[in-house]
């Protein structure tokens, strides 16, 4: 018979790497997402700017996507801007597509400007609460082609 059973139980080697694994993957899984919703964030807001640019150009340059018998449509633009969006595999509403044919750009009169507003959430919210609904947006401007 055992002298001190709770001393054996302290001195067992067996299954402590399963326990230091467990403690251990939580913090290293939670990294493991943040990096990766942050990169989908920086991403997505990527393909909004690649859209507006487009967009704005599309309107500057006078494309036949743009204009609808030889005069600007906006809703032609809005829908080309979702097209590109589209490409990127990012659904934007029409709502939130603002193209303008004319405006100023900082001080320059004559620019073509698209506006593109999202909201990006990401798909683990509880663990990272700074990308939940979080608003994006992206804007572009190219000068008018007289």
């Amino acid at each position: 018979m055992r002298a001190n059973p709770g001393r054996a139980f302290w001195r067992a080697a067996a299954g402590t790497a399963a326990i230091e694994f467990a403690f251990l993957a939580v913090p290293f899984m939670a990294l493991a997402f943040a990096v990766f919703e942050f990169g989908r964030a920086c991403w997505t807001l990527e393909a909004l700017q690649e859209s507006a640019v487009q967009g704005a150009r599309c309107i500057g340059v006078q494309s036949s996507s743009c204009y609808s018998s030889d005069s600007y449509s906006a809703s032609a633009t809005t829908r080309y801007v979702q097209g590109v969006a589209g490409g990127w595999g990012i659904t934007v509403p029409t709502a939130n597509i603002v193209p303008v044919q004319s405006t100023t750009c900082g001080t320059v009169a004559g620019f073509a400007q698209v506006q593109i507003t999202y909201t990006f959430s990401t798909v683990v919210g509880q663990l990272i609460p700074a990308l939940t609904n979080r608003m994006l947006t992206a804007t572009s401007c190219f000068p008018d082609n007289p």
